[in-house]
């Protein structure tokens, strides 16, 4: 890419490198691109100096901004950063990192691509100011990818981001990278047949219903559960009043859970809300069969290749099953069914793994790389 014949260099703004998908997801995307940096050389800007769950690539220039979470902070750090290199393009995930892009690129003049990682409406849900700083913020970007079609219809319904300004690219999910880390060895707690959650410990991935559905389904298989975040002191705390202490086994974060996950005979998400549900493709690209509820936004768009106001009750297609969201019985019941149906698990199982491929790096990565050179032209 350039812009008045000078090289341009593009600015990748992430809050931090701690677990989480949205992460992930940004240095996939960033160690694909390297090709890329011939002609538009690239940078990614930190906000917060958390300790790093994944590595940057020793070849890319990453700086620190130590913001301490504050938006006031990290805007004059920003715009400081900005300032002095002067990119062409600011590209930015998550909610913080947006507001602040898109600010930074008002005052500086440059241009601005963000990407919502989730349902806003999900997940801002009694989060007034949040809100409105969003839709303050996001109508003014350039370009807005959202990562479902879900994300997008809400983005335009309640945030005021004009149709036209709104991209659609699902995650990258590197399937040849997650299938061999499937393959390594892992130290579990159980033997298999086990069923498998992965997710940030926080309320709107909805743990709670699961430990409490899964308790209600009576099935055999125990339960393991990756991630760590807010909710675990709660959720250790149901999972004991419950009696389910040798039976549930929360694992916490794992430089590579993909080693658990392979081995998982089924893999479930309870989440009230979602952008685009990365553990449950990276699943399935493990030939791991799925159970989701049907959240917005993602599940239903990979599962049923629907939207999900579509989608009525459970749902078993040939990629996965939908259950309703916050439905303690229903997931109980699905849980029920999916332990007592092994030759349509592993049916769902081999379909998954060929769906996965449809979410490949390349396809991605091609058309986040197509948004910033139109941007820029």
């Amino acid at each position: 890419m350039r812009r008045g014949g000078a090289v341009t260099r593009v600015r990748f703004l992430l809050n931090s490198l701690a677990g989480g998908g949205a992460e992930r997801v940004m240095l996939t995307l960033l160690s694909a691109s390297r090709p890329r940096m011939a002609d538009a050389p690239f940078a990614l800007a930190l906000l917060d100096d958390d300790p790093d769950a994944y590595r940057a690539p020793d070849w890319l220039p990453v700086a620190r901004l130590r913001t301490g979470g504050s938006l006031a902070r990290g805007l004059a750090r920003v715009l400081a950063l900005v300032r002095r290199e002067r990119p062409a393009l600011i590209v930015s995930f998550l909610t913080r990192a947006n507001i602040i892009a898109v600010a930074a690129a008002r005052l500086t003049g440059r241009r601005v691509v963000i990407s919502e990682r989730v349902n806003t409406s999900a997940h801002l849900s009694g989060n007034r100011l949040a809100r409105l700083l969003v839709r303050a913020a996001y109508r003014h970007a350039d370009r807005v990818v959202a990562v479902s079609g879900g994300v997008a219809d809400d983005l335009a319904a309640n945030y005021g981001v004009r149709r036209e300004r709104i991209v659609t690219i699902a995650n990258p999910v590197d399937i040849d990278a997650i299938v061999a880390r499937g393959r390594e060895p892992a130290k579990l707690p159980v033997a298999t047949p086990f069923i498998a959650a992965m997710g940030r410990l926080t309320e709107t991935k909805n743990m709670g219903l699961l430990v409490e559905a899964y308790a209600e389904s009576g099935v055999d298989m125990p339960l393991v559960i990756l991630g760590e975040g807010p909710e675990r002191e709660a959720l250790e705390a149901r999972v004991a009043a419950l009696g389910f202490g040798g039976r549930v086994h929360l694992l916490g974060f794992r430089p590579n859970p993909f080693a658990v996950l392979a081995r998982a005979a089924l893999y479930v998400s309870a989440s009230n809300g979602e952008g685009f549900p990365n553990a449950l493709v990276e699943a399935m690209a493990l030939g791991v069969p799925v159970l989701a509820t049907n959240c917005a936004s993602g599940p239903s768009e990979i599962l049923a290749d629907r939207p999900r106001h579509e989608v009525r009750g459970t749902l078993a297609t040939d990629w996965g099953t939908l259950v309703p969201v916050d439905d303690r019985q229903a997931l109980a019941a699905a849980l029920r069914d999916a332990e007592a149906s092994p030759e349509r698990l592993a049916a769902q199982g081999e379909a998954g793994r060929r769906r996965a491929q449809e979410f490949g790096v390349a396809r991605a990565v091609e058309r986040y790389w197509a948004t910033f050179d139109a941007v820029l032209r």
